[in-house]
């Protein structure tokens, strides 16, 4: 396993720090169908390690299956992971003992399903709160349900009664009513239209600046991410590829995987601006049962070597706070090819 310890750049006992991760692994054993099978693990995450501290966001993003929702369900204790170590809040309590005790909430991706629907509104958001007095509970639900911009009248009515974005906010709602220092927003704002995303997120960031929780941001969606989170860690077959700040992305991505996410952005051109060309992946990703030899990424790399094939990457510190696993760290630019030599332009 790659020690990704370099991500660590701040000290676990520092009071600001919510969350703290190092070296965290998830593998699940597949059931052999003889004794002569080989015992095989799928590899979910793989030695991550990342922190946040109070009033940040960190965005998580890459493709389905590279481990990003298994990553969020350790921090938030719903899993516990195979190695390594998960805290969480300024305490640093453990994740498996945070979640529902007020450190630490959630938030998914289907908000139907999410909530009871034999409750109302009201009863939802209240019902994070546990033992506290009548006159507490309905202070604060109001509270919350004024912070998230729905109107008081709604408190009563069940989830079939409300559109998915109020579903989403009686979600959030849910999340922030009891004062959390970080939330896991998983693929949070995936299955609502362009203007719904858009209110969810100025949401967000509002309460965000006006209670200083701290966000797990988890989605597919590079956009998204960028537009609400201080720093960004790219994920590929359950490792961290490329963590930098936020601003970065718009400066200058070093990892091939990265650059090709990057390409694929809707964007609106300048006058007198070029297009990007889209960077078009050769093939699938490797399994996470049988993970190739060296580079993860090897096998899909428009600009692989030999010793790429051979050689697993380090994740090291490129620049002050931007991390990147690759032997050949910006050889592969949004205009194509950084350097002559560098290897075969990818299809476009």
């Amino acid at each position: 396993m790659t020690d990704d310890r370099t991500l660590v750049t701040t000290p676990a006992d520092e009071p600001d720090v919510v969350l703290d991760v190092r070296d965290a692994v998830r593998h699940y054993a597949l059931r052999r169908r003889s004794l002569r099978d080989p015992r095989r693990s799928v590899h979910a995450v793989d030695g991550v390690s990342v922190q946040l501290r109070s009033g940040r966001t960190l965005g998580i993003v890459g493709e389905s299956g590279c481990g990003k929702s298994t990553l969020g369900r350790l921090i938030t204790g719903l899993e516990t992971p195979t190695a390594g170590t998960i805290r969480v809040g300024t305490n640093g309590t453990p994740a498996a003992a945070a979640f529902g005790s007020g450190t630490v909430q959630a938030v998914f991706q289907d908000p139907a399903s999410a909530l009871d629907p034999r409750m109302t509104v009201r009863e939802s958001i209240g019902e994070a709160l546990g033992k506290v007095g009548r006159d507490e509970r309905e202070r604060r639900t109001d509270e919350a349900i004024a912070a998230v911009g729905l109107t008081p009248d709604l408190g009563s009515r069940y989830p079939h009664e409300l559109s998915g974005g109020q579903q989403q906010r009686v979600c959030i709602a849910r999340a922030i009513v009891d004062e959390p220092e970080l939330i896991l927003l998983d693929e949070a704002v995936s299955s609502l239209d362009a203007s719904l995303q858009a209110q969810i997120l100025d949401l967000l960031q509002r309460l965000q600046r006006n209670t200083g929780t701290a966000y797990v941001f988890i989605s597919h969606d590079l956009r998204a991410v960028r537009q609400v989170s201080h720093s960004v860690a790219v994920m590929y077959l359950g490792q961290v590829v490329e963590q930098a700040p936020a601003e970065a992305f718009d400066r200058g991505l070093l990892h091939p995987y990265a650059v090709a996410l990057r390409s694929t952005e809707p964007r609106i051109l300048d006058d007198g601006a070029e297009p990007i060309e889209r960077i078009v992946l050769r093939g699938e990703p490797p399994s996470a049962v049988a993970l190739p030899p060296g580079c993860r990424f090897a096998p899909r790399c428009p600009i692989v070597e030999d010793h790429c094939r051979r050689i697993a990457p380090d994740l090291v510190e490129a620049a002050s706070g931007h991390l990147v696993r690759c032997h050949k760290p910006g050889d592969l630019t949004l205009s194509g090819i950084g350097r002559a030599g560098a290897g075969t332009p990818a299809e476009a």
